[in-house]
């Protein structure tokens, strides 16, 4: 891994909508709405205020020709970590912002994982500040415990009244299942989900790996799907006893998969993500001793892949979140077993997502964009973007047959912790439009 040259950030890197801007020729894909036609789109003022056959032959405005692109409601990535405040050399809100919009997202939302983190009103008003009037929304994510020590339950209360829109301790599961049961039940009272970190610690601590022939063979310690499954069969029956919503971060695992998919049957109010790089990759790619292969939960089994897969495909899992975690150069630069977990997501999701899932037969469009731009919103509670007359444009663009190889150097992260660096993706992001704002992907 190398060092990579220095991205100057800067929200001049947006550009303000046109007064009057046409999109031209793009097929428009809203499945809230049940909407897949071609068709054109005039903003003014950042207004969406025609959507049909438009003649530009004396359009006095900018006009964009969008020939074989999709358009689509504005994606959000509801598993983000900015890492501000505290380590401002990995991400910060301003860098992420511009990350999430080079990869064609207009909302994320903020994991509490931050030094200090995501437990005080303060912190909230803090990001809110820092992201006010840019393109990119960002909706922070509370931590469910002080310090997101396990030990005792952050101000629930106020912190959804601040601004928080979901509580976590994510990279630290709340190992209490009473502290747990008590978080599920104040986040009933302002219905909100209550996103679990599913790892039992006791069965992980040392490990680095899914436990199995691949880590023996490597010599590397385990970290055992059932670790995942026992937590995940816990807080469903926790969510089941409180009536509250559960939702459960970054599944990897067969068996949770088909947990979940049981408590849906019963009625109960649990939803679940999935990452890109758990569904496209394996723990085969670990034996490039790669520490960017080296995240939390780990890549697990191609049983395990193909059982995300089929998640997926039925609606079991709901959402596709990125887990976007940067890490300096410096401490992935380490051996394995000393690099930390994670790896960042926001510039490479919508190319893995349409290569593994849309080109493959997996997904349709469609189903794709639901798991971006439908469904957390509405897990959230959030307003749904929508592509309709008089509605603010909150749009997201891309070439499903664009192919295009990573590189890390394209990357507007300020880390460029990714595995997929050199991989060949077919699906690329092209603009997104939002808050009277646009960008063009340098992907």
């Amino acid at each position: 891994m190398k060092l990579t040259k220095t991205v100057i950030i800067s929200r001049k890197a947006y550009q303000a909508v046109p007064e009057q801007l046409l999109l031209k020729n793009g097929r428009i894909i809203d499945p809230q709405r049940q909407v897949d036609e071609q068709a054109d789109i005039l903003i003014e003022n950042g207004v969406i205020t025609r959507v049909g056959i438009i003649d530009d032959s004396t359009f006095p405005g900018q006009v964009i020709d969008l020939t074989g692109k999709i358009v689509s409601p504005g994606w959000m990535d509801m598993h983000t970590h900015l890492r501000e405040p505290g380590r401002e050399d990995e991400e910060t809100i301003e860098s992420g912002m511009l990350a999430a919009a080079n990869g064609g997202f207009t909302s994320v939302c903020c994991m509490p994982n931050t030094q200090p983190p995501i437990d005080t009103q303060e912190i909230i008003q803090y990001i809110k500040d820092r992201s006010r009037n840019a393109l990119v929304n960002v909706h922070p994510i509370a931590a469910i415990t002080k310090g997101r020590e396990g030990k005792e339950l952050s101000e629930i209360l106020e912190l959804v009244e601040q601004g928080a829109v979901a509580i976590s301790d994510d990279g630290s599961p709340v190992m209490s299942a009473e502290i747990m049961r008590r978080a599920l039940e104040y986040s009933r009272m302002v219905d909100i989900p209550v996103i679990g970190h599913e790892e039992d610690i006791t069965m992980t601590e040392g490990g680095d790996i899914n436990e199995g022939y691949t880590s023996t063979c490597l010599g590397l310690g385990g970290m055992p799907t059932v670790a995942e499954d026992i937590m995940v069969a816990r807080d469903i029956m926790l969510a089941e006893y409180t009536g509250a919503r559960f939702h459960v971060a970054h599944v990897s695992s067969g068996k949770s998969v088909e947990l979940i998919r049981q408590a849906k049957a019963k009625g109960i109010k649990v939803t679940a993500e999935v990452t890109p790089h758990h569904f496209s990759l394996t723990e085969e790619a670990v034996r490039s001793f790669d520490t960017n292969t080296k995240m939390n939960p780990p890549l697990r089994t191609e049983e395990d892949r193909q059982a995300l897969l089929e998640g997926l495909k039925d609606g079991t899992i709901d959402v596709i979140a990125t887990d976007h975690a940067p890490h300096s150069w410096e401490e992935k630069e380490a051996e394995y077993k000393r690099a930390p977990f994670g790896i960042i997501g926001l510039e490479t999701a919508l190319g893995v997502s349409l290569t593994y899932l849309y080109h493959t037969g997996i997904l349709s469009l469609p189903q794709i964009i639901e798991k971006f731009a439908v469904h957390p919103y509405r897990i959230l509670n959030l307003p749904q973007p929508a592509i309709e007359q008089n509605v603010p444009a909150n749009l997201t663009i891309f070439d499903p047959e664009a192919e295009w190889v990573v590189q890390e150097e394209k990357f507007l992260s300020k880390s460029t912790n990714s595995p997929f660096i050199g991989h060949r993706l077919k699906g690329k992001p092209f603009l997104v439009i939002h808050n009277g704002q646009l960008f063009f992907s340098t992907l």
